[in-house]
Protein backbone atom coordinates (compact mmCIF):
# COMPACT_ATOMS: atom_id res chain seq x y z
CA UNK A 1 0.00 0.00 0.00
CA UNK A 2 1.18 3.36 -0.75
CA UNK A 3 -0.12 6.95 0.19
CA UNK A 4 -1.72 7.19 -3.49
CA UNK A 5 -3.18 3.84 -3.05
CA UNK A 6 -4.62 4.80 0.27
CA UNK A 7 -5.88 8.28 -0.95
CA UNK A 8 -7.41 6.06 -3.84
CA UNK A 9 -10.13 4.99 -0.82
CA UNK A 10 -10.96 7.87 0.25
CA UNK A 11 -14.34 9.27 -1.36
CA UNK A 12 -14.62 12.96 -1.57
CA UNK A 13 -18.22 14.18 -1.49
CA UNK A 14 -18.63 17.84 -2.63
CA UNK A 15 -20.68 20.31 -0.63
CA UNK A 16 -20.89 18.39 2.72
CA UNK A 17 -21.77 19.37 5.47
CA UNK A 18 -22.64 22.52 4.09
CA UNK A 19 -22.21 24.62 0.38
CA UNK A 20 -18.47 24.56 -0.71
CA UNK A 21 -16.98 22.10 1.80
CA UNK A 22 -15.69 19.17 -0.09
CA UNK A 23 -15.60 16.03 2.60
CA UNK A 24 -13.22 13.58 2.60
CA UNK A 25 -15.31 10.16 3.38
CA UNK A 26 -13.36 7.50 4.82
CA UNK A 27 -16.10 4.43 4.98
CA UNK A 28 -14.63 3.13 1.61
CA UNK A 29 -11.14 3.04 3.03
CA UNK A 30 -12.61 1.34 6.53
CA UNK A 31 -14.18 -1.19 4.54
CA UNK A 32 -11.07 -2.16 2.96
CA UNK A 33 -9.34 -4.80 4.91
CA UNK A 34 -5.84 -4.13 3.52
CA UNK A 35 -5.92 -0.27 3.10
CA UNK A 36 -7.51 0.03 6.97
CA UNK A 37 -4.91 -2.59 8.38
CA UNK A 38 -2.01 -0.38 6.47
CA UNK A 39 -3.11 2.71 7.76
CA UNK A 40 -3.15 2.04 11.50
CA UNK A 41 -0.05 0.30 11.51
CA UNK A 42 1.35 3.28 9.82
CA UNK A 43 -0.04 5.90 11.59
CA UNK A 44 1.46 3.81 15.30
CA UNK A 45 5.03 2.75 13.60
CA UNK A 46 5.59 6.67 13.46
CA UNK A 47 5.22 6.69 17.08
CA UNK A 48 6.96 3.54 17.77
CA UNK A 49 9.84 4.51 20.56
CA UNK A 50 8.34 7.71 21.58
CA UNK A 51 7.29 5.89 24.70
CA UNK A 52 3.31 7.18 24.17
CA UNK A 53 1.54 6.79 27.46
CA UNK A 54 -1.71 7.82 26.08
CA UNK A 55 -3.36 7.62 22.40
CA UNK A 56 -5.93 10.69 23.22
CA UNK A 57 -8.95 10.29 20.24
CA UNK A 58 -11.12 12.85 19.15
CA UNK A 59 -14.95 11.80 18.36
CA UNK A 60 -16.01 10.73 16.26
CA UNK A 61 -14.14 9.40 13.69
CA UNK A 62 -10.67 9.65 15.18
CA UNK A 63 -11.92 6.87 17.37
CA UNK A 64 -11.63 4.48 14.27
CA UNK A 65 -8.04 5.56 14.57
CA UNK A 66 -6.95 6.02 17.71
CA UNK A 67 -8.21 2.71 19.67
CA UNK A 68 -6.45 0.35 17.23
CA UNK A 69 -3.22 3.22 16.94
CA UNK A 70 -3.00 2.75 21.28
CA UNK A 71 -3.18 -0.86 20.62
CA UNK A 72 -0.18 -1.24 18.52
CA UNK A 73 1.29 0.66 20.44
CA UNK A 74 0.68 -0.66 24.13
CA UNK A 75 -0.93 2.73 25.15
CA UNK A 76 -3.81 3.48 26.78
CA UNK A 77 -6.63 5.58 24.88
CA UNK A 78 -8.26 8.51 26.02
CA UNK A 79 -11.33 10.00 24.35
CA UNK A 80 -12.53 13.01 23.73
CA UNK A 81 -16.10 13.59 22.96
CA UNK A 82 -18.61 16.57 21.86
CA UNK A 83 -20.57 17.81 24.94
CA UNK A 84 -23.08 15.62 27.26
CA UNK A 85 -21.56 12.33 26.28
CA UNK A 86 -18.88 11.97 29.15
CA UNK A 87 -20.75 10.85 32.20
CA UNK A 88 -18.08 12.12 34.95
CA UNK A 89 -16.46 15.37 35.79
CA UNK A 90 -15.43 17.44 32.56
CA UNK A 91 -13.19 20.22 31.48
CA UNK A 92 -14.35 21.77 28.07
CA UNK A 93 -12.61 24.40 25.12
CA UNK A 94 -15.22 25.83 22.75
CA UNK A 95 -13.17 26.07 18.87
CA UNK A 96 -13.76 27.27 15.54
CA UNK A 97 -13.53 25.03 12.76
CA UNK A 98 -14.05 25.29 8.87
CA UNK A 99 -17.60 25.73 8.77
CA UNK A 100 -18.75 27.03 12.27
CA UNK A 101 -17.57 26.08 15.75
CA UNK A 102 -17.98 23.37 18.22
CA UNK A 103 -17.06 21.88 21.62
CA UNK A 104 -14.63 19.05 23.57
CA UNK A 105 -14.85 17.79 26.16
CA UNK A 106 -12.86 15.13 28.19
CA UNK A 107 -12.78 13.64 32.02
CA UNK A 108 -11.20 15.82 34.14
CA UNK A 109 -9.26 12.95 35.53
CA UNK A 110 -8.59 11.22 32.01
CA UNK A 111 -4.26 12.51 32.24
CA UNK A 112 -1.62 12.02 34.73
CA UNK A 113 0.67 14.81 35.33
CA UNK A 114 3.63 13.89 32.64
CA UNK A 115 1.72 11.35 30.68
CA UNK A 116 3.27 11.46 26.97
CA UNK A 117 0.04 11.88 24.72
CA UNK A 118 -0.42 11.20 20.83
CA UNK A 119 -3.68 12.98 19.86
CA UNK A 120 -5.27 10.89 17.05
CA UNK A 121 -7.55 11.93 14.46
CA UNK A 122 -8.91 11.43 10.72
CA UNK A 123 -8.03 14.49 8.93
CA UNK A 124 -6.21 17.51 10.04
CA UNK A 125 -8.23 20.81 8.04
CA UNK A 126 -8.31 23.78 9.73
CA UNK A 127 -6.37 22.81 12.65
CA UNK A 128 -9.31 24.17 14.94
CA UNK A 129 -10.21 20.62 16.58
CA UNK A 130 -6.66 19.54 17.03
CA UNK A 131 -5.56 22.59 18.64
CA UNK A 132 -8.52 22.72 20.88
CA UNK A 133 -7.51 19.00 21.91
CA UNK A 134 -4.09 19.74 22.74
CA UNK A 135 -5.68 22.75 24.81
CA UNK A 136 -7.39 19.78 26.99
CA UNK A 137 -4.14 17.86 27.13
CA UNK A 138 -2.01 20.18 28.35
CA UNK A 139 -4.99 21.85 31.15
CA UNK A 140 -4.65 18.28 32.43
CA UNK A 141 -0.56 18.43 32.78
CA UNK A 142 -0.18 15.75 29.76
CA UNK A 143 3.04 16.12 27.83
CA UNK A 144 1.90 16.19 23.81
CA UNK A 145 4.30 14.22 22.20
CA UNK A 146 2.73 14.64 18.85
CA UNK A 147 -0.24 14.44 16.23
CA UNK A 148 -1.16 11.40 13.86
CA UNK A 149 -3.30 12.20 11.10
CA UNK A 150 -4.56 10.05 8.16
CA UNK A 151 -5.40 12.81 6.20
CA UNK A 152 -4.00 16.61 5.77
CA UNK A 153 -6.15 19.32 3.58
CA UNK A 154 -2.64 21.04 3.38
CA UNK A 155 -4.32 23.79 1.53
CA UNK A 156 -6.41 24.93 4.42
CA UNK A 157 -2.89 25.37 6.36
CA UNK A 158 -4.02 23.93 9.52
CA UNK A 159 -0.51 22.66 10.16
CA UNK A 160 0.15 26.15 11.36
CA UNK A 161 -1.88 26.33 14.38
CA UNK A 162 -0.11 23.42 15.46
CA UNK A 163 3.39 24.00 14.90
CA UNK A 164 4.63 24.74 18.14
CA UNK A 165 4.46 20.63 18.51
CA UNK A 166 7.74 18.82 17.18
CA UNK A 167 5.95 16.10 15.53
CA UNK A 168 2.74 16.35 12.88
CA UNK A 169 2.21 12.93 10.98
CA UNK A 170 -0.34 12.96 8.16
CA UNK A 171 -0.29 9.85 5.85
CA UNK A 172 -2.26 11.44 3.29
CA UNK A 173 -1.81 15.26 2.56
CA UNK A 174 -4.49 16.83 -0.24
CA UNK A 175 -2.68 20.67 -1.67
CA UNK A 176 -6.12 21.29 -3.52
Amino acid sequence: MTPASLAALIRSVPDFPEPGIDFKDITPLLADAEGFAWSVNELASRFRGSGIDLVVGVEARGFVFSAPVAYALGAGLVPIRKPGKLPHAIDSVTYSLEYGGDTLEIHSDAIAQGARCLIVDDVLATGGTAAAAAELVARQGGHLVGFGFLAELGFLGGRAKLEPHEIIEALITYEE
